[in-house]
């Protein structure tokens, strides 16, 4: 299971997603109101995530965005203005 919370505006194919969102890696792992990146992997993981399990903070550290383990705080929300 790999649950990450959204900190910036992210896509893929047609949808489009604000921050705030989660996304799961597969439908097994989805809760209500998740939405799944059936592609997610730590070679696709998009930045601005926050890992919300512990296969999402493995995913994450095995990504380009996990260098020193550092994650994405309070998100400003600029990068999900909807216009």
């Amino acid at each position: 299971m790999a649950r990450f919370r959204l900190q910036q505006a992210f896509s893929f194919g047609s949808v489009r997603l604000n921050a705030g969102h989660v996304i799961v890696d597969t439908a097994a792992n989805a809760l209500a109101g998740d939405v799944v990146f059936p592609s997610m992997n730590s070679a696709t993981l998009p930045a601005g995530v926050v890992a919300l399990d512990g296969a999402a903070l493995t995913m994450f550290n095995a990504s380009r965005w996990g260098v020193a383990g550092v994650q994405w705080g309070a998100p400003s929300g600029t990068d999900s203005i909807n216009g």
